[in-house]
């Protein structure tokens, strides 16, 4: 079932999107104290060195965040580049501010300046082969941790391709297996039951992708309709969902496969049958997706192989850059899959 179009099965990261998270900003602000002391301890140092470490630390930061606002400007225009190419623009950028700080602190200060006690020449040389070198040496720190992230990338690809190869023979079989029994004792609602088989291969046959959390849903609900003409009474589907859905996106076929672990592995199970909850809370920053299902008679949850689960957790934490996911858990007579989604 795999497509052309499988094979993205995750995005391509995009270096620029982790400048713009709170971590990178303060290892980008600690990096620079770091290097303000090590000019601060250098021998050769003269006067204060309190007052130097002052000094340097208010270029540096001044210096490297500028350079990390004006790539948040140029997002648009520098977004098209490659990895290789961004870095080297992002070199230039450090160094034509560098340039500018020290221009400014010139204008500002004039000669008398601490750390232009050789001369403004001189000071410029000296930050301009600072640059340089910090700059060479978080090019090639970087090109070895973007291939070492897209070798993730690709391995966590082809254990997708894998997962969801696993997890479409078994719908397909269950839902023709019902089908052929609804064919002659209530014909009618086979043409549901195909009408909706097709929306969700459909789905399943684009290709890996990201869509709204609404659209998700209704997948989940066709699922379920499928699932309810085969248990009949057996099955009861209960959706808290409020007035509007949080405009989120998730991967395609992501929610779907824990509302099928819900059905496997608690109704099917079950002589009795039971009812699968699936609800949608909202806070300030997060969505919760929780879907319930009773456990199997005898109270003991065995999940398998989880690969719905699995396949799920993998992409989610892609999409969100690993601030979103997917947890499992069991309370009472109850097991609960609960997704986490950030908000923005």
């Amino acid at each position: 079932m795999t497509t052309p179009s499988a094979l993205r099965a995750i995005d391509a990261p995009q270096p620029l999107d982790t400048l713009w998270q709170a971590p990178t900003i303060v290892w980008v602000v600690l990096a620079g104290e770091c290097l303000a002391v090590v000019l601060a301890l250098a021998p050769g140092a003269s006067g204060s060195r309190l007052i130097y470490f002052g000094l340097a630390s208010l270029v540096i930061q001044w210096v490297s965040l500028l350079s990390l606002g004006l790539l948040f400007a140029l997002r648009r225009w520098l977004s098209n580049l490659r990895p290789q190419q961004l870095a080297w623009v992002a070199l230039v950028l450090l160094l034509l501010n560098t340039w500018l700080v020290t221009g400014m602190a010139w204008w500002v200060f004039g000669p008398d300046w601490a750390l232009a006690r050789d001369g403004w020449p001189a000071l410029i040389l000296q930050l301009t082969g600072i640059v340089l070198s910090v700059g060479l040496l978080g090019l090639a720190a970087f090109e070895n941790a973007w291939r070492g992230r897209l070798h993730a990338v690709r391995a966590k690809q082809s254990e997708l391709l894998a997962l969801q190869a696993r997890i479409r023979p078994h719908f397909l079989f269950n839902t023709l297996n019902t089908g052929a029994a609804l064919v002659h004792r209530r014909p009618e609602e086979v043409e549901r039951l195909l009408l909706d088989l097709a929306d969700l291969f459909r789905a399943a046959l684009a290709g890996p992708r990201d869509i709204s959390l609404e659209d998700e849903l209704a997948l989940a609900r066709r699922y379920l309709e499928i699932e309810s003409l085969r248990f009949g009474d057996r099955l009861t589907v209960d959706w808290k969902l409020p007035r509007q859905l949080p405009a989120v996106t998730v991967p395609a076929l992501s929610i779907q496969p824990l509302v099928e672990n819900a059905i496997r592995h608690g109704i099917e199970r079950r002589p009795e049958g039971g009812d699968v909850e699936i609800a949608v809370t909202t806070t300030a920053d997060t969505v919760i997706v929780r879907i319930t299902n009773p456990l199997p008679s005898g109270g003991e949850n065995r999940p398998g192989h989880q690969v719905g689960l699995n396949a799920s957790q993998v992409r989610i934490e892609a999409l969100t850059g690993g601030r979103g996911s997917v947890l499992t858990q069991q309370e009472g007579k109850r097991f609960i899959a609960t997704v986490r989604l950030p908000v923005g």
